[in-house]
C-alpha cells in the first residue's frame, strides 16, 4: 500500500494538524515507510506462540467474575444535594 499527497493532507485534515505544502511529501515517505515496515510485520511466523501479557513471564491475577449491585448504594449518594432512596434527585428539564 502506498500513500499519495491527496491522502497525507486527509491524514493531515482529520488529525486536525496543519501541514504546509513542504511538508507533504516528507510526511508521504515517513508514512510509506511506516505501513512497509507493518507489511513485514505480517510476514513474521507466529505460529505457535502464545500471547503476552508482560516480557518477564508472570501469570495474570484475575478475580471471579460476579454480577452483583456493589452494596455501596448509600455510599455512593451520601455526597448529593438531595436524594430519595439511594436514587439522586434532579430538577425536572422536560416537561
Amino acid at each position: 500500500m502506498s500513500v499519495d499527497e491527496k491522502t497525507v493532507r486527509r491524514i493531515a485534515h482529520l488529525a486536525r494538524i496543519a501541514v504546509a505544502d513542504e511538508e507533504v511529501a516528507p510526511l508521504q515517505g515517513e508514512l510509506n515507510a511506516i505501513l512497509a515496515f507493518v507489511e513485514q510485520l505480517g510476514a513474521v511466523d507466529v505460529e505457535g506462540v502464545e500471547p503476552m501479557t508482560s516480557v518477564t513471564p508472570m501469570r495474570m491475577k484475575k478475580r471471579e467474575d460476579v454480577v452483583n449491585d456493589g452494596g455501596r448504594a448509600s455510599d455512593i449518594v451520601a455526597n448529593a444535594p438531595e436524594t430519595e432512596d439511594n436514587y439522586f434527585l434532579v430538577p425536572k428539564v422536560v416537561e
